[in-house]
């Protein structure tokens, strides 16, 4: 799948032609577990629709994280979308990572693919650079772009992990929703070093919820 993806540090050579206007934007489908335990691998999945009548220029898609109870200062660090910048003036490096993101995301879902295959999936041209915005080309008009980080966390506590959607990276083409406010969310999670009681049930199924 030729998409042109790739994580963006700087402007591309269609950014220099960027037109001007609002574009219609809708996020379909936006999910990343609220609960999760150290080591043990998540995707962050968003689904992306343009809803109006032009193609957008080129969909980007900016993610950052913030922790969110006492404790710990941190908020995004601008070194990567899962890492988180800590208000400790000892430290040599106070960016330190939340979840690490695996090698070869995020990636685009071709139509009829499910995430249980998605390992094997081509990248798409993903590559994810140092920053915290990715640029996915252009999105015709009425099509959608499924995109999934997969992500390990490596540092508990709670967290709140934004996005926010944009048509291009020089800020002239909006996206926008249907009442014409920014496109973005949150995900709330908490990260836990416990790991649930699991239970094999007498089908060889694995559960975490034990008992009757």
């Amino acid at each position: 799948m030729a998409l042109g993806l790739v994580a963006c540090g700087g402007g591309s050579s269609q950014d220099a032609n960027e037109p001007s206007g609002e574009f219609p934007t809708q996020v379909s489908k936006a999910s990343f577990p609220p609960h999760q335990v150290l080591a043990n691998s998540a995707n962050l999945e968003l689904a992306i629709k343009n809803v109006g009548s032009k193609a957008i220029p080129n969909l980007a898609v900016t993610i950052h994280t913030g922790k969110i109870k006492a404790g710990v200062t941190a908020t995004g660090s601008g070194q990567g979308s899962f890492n988180i910048r800590l208000n400790n003036p000892s430290l040599a490096n106070p960016n330190r990572p939340v979840w690490i993101l695996e090698n070869q995301y995020p990636k685009v879902l071709a139509p009829g693919l499910k995430t249980t295959n998605l390992h094997e999936a081509p990248t798409a041209g993903a590559d994810a650079a140092q920053t915290d915005t990715f640029q996915f080309g252009s999105l015709p008009a009425g099509d959608s772009r499924e995109i999934v980080w997969h992500v390990t966390p490596v540092m508990p506590g709670s967290y709140t992990v934004h996005y926010e959607v944009a048509a291009g990276l020089e800020g002239q083409a909006k996206a926008v929703t249907r009442g014409g406010g920014p496109v973005r969310g949150q995900f709330p999670v908490d990260i836990s070093t416990k790991v649930p009681q699991t239970c094999v049930k007498g089908t060889g199924q694995v559960v975490t919820k034990c008992g009757p």
